[in-house]
């Protein structure tokens, strides 16, 4: 059966994305709701957020790690756009005001640098279609209270997606091998986790070729210019007023940015 009432699901996770106050999970009310009913969903938020002058500048795709799929008990990876108005550059201040309740994952962006549509793309076709590889950090946010998301839950909040922060800095994939590029990520200068490029579905080029095809599927491409954001390298860390985050990509050198209470702290 379709989820019940999509344009209402909806509309409440925008109203809590304008308020900053979360709803309660949507498998609350109706455990059954699964990942076709979340997709559901977040094809009548995307409508609601473009409407206000937003546009999409690319993709992030979530769940590509074994830890994170158990962990919600699915056995593959869920996507949702990347807005314009979520995205920061190297050094940032990021103000805590604008999330609900924020983690900070780094992971591998690319950058496309020619159309790439499914179905049929592979790895090779994903690694052609890249202009180049970036050090990023997500940060993950939920409109659902308490992180108490299911499947659907996640899918219809855009995939938990609150903001990205890139570096400036694009390396070329030719001759690099994406699987082993390893992470160090700190705060404040203290070691908090590690983590290397193999993590996200054994290597973040297939990444790529995976959210092509699944777009495919819907008659959507990736276009020159778009993000990929590859998923989470290591676990999601809480974020605090004051915090300085810094995550060292091998090859991609750092991105960082400064946390703080609000706009103009």
């Amino acid at each position: 059966m379709p989820v019940t009432d999509a344009p209402a699901k909806a509309r409440a996770l925008y109203e809590a994305r304008r308020s900053r106050v979360p709803i309660p999970p949507f498998t609350d009310a109706d455990p059954a709701l699964g990942m076709a009913d979340g997709y559901a969903i977040q094809r009548e938020l995307v409508p609601l957020l473009l409407a206000d002058g937003d546009r999409i500048i690319g993709y992030k795709v979530g769940l590509t790690s074994k830890p994170m799929q158990r962990m919600i008990g699915v056995d593959s990876p869920d996507y949702g756009p990347v807005l314009s108005s979520t995205v920061y550059g190297d050094g940032d201040a990021i103000p805590l005001d604008r999330f609900i309740q924020p983690k900070l994952e780094a992971e591998i962006v690319f950058v496309l640098g020619s159309r790439l549509a499914g179905p049929g793309v592979s790895a090779i076709d994903a690694r052609r279609a890249i202009l180049g590889a970036a050090a990023a950090m997500e940060i993950v946010d939920s409109r659902i209270q308490d992180w108490r998301i299911k499947l659907a839950d996640t899918v219809a909040d855009l995939a938990s997606n609150g903001a990205v922060v890139t570096s400036s800095r694009l390396v070329p994939v030719d001759g690099l091998d994406t699987r082993l590029i390893g992470m160090t990520l700190t705060r404040g200068g203290e070691l908090i986790d590690t983590g290397a490029g193999a993590a996200a579905l054994g290597d973040p080029v297939a990444v790529v070729a995976w959210l092509a095809n699944v777009l495919g599927e819907n008659g959507v491409a990736l276009e020159p210019g778009h993000l990929v954001m590859t998923g989470a390298l290591h676990s999601a860390v809480p974020m605090r007023a004051g915090d300085v985050f810094r995550a060292e990509f091998d090859r991609l050198g750092p991105v960082t940015v400064r946390v703080v209470a609000g706009e103009g702290s």
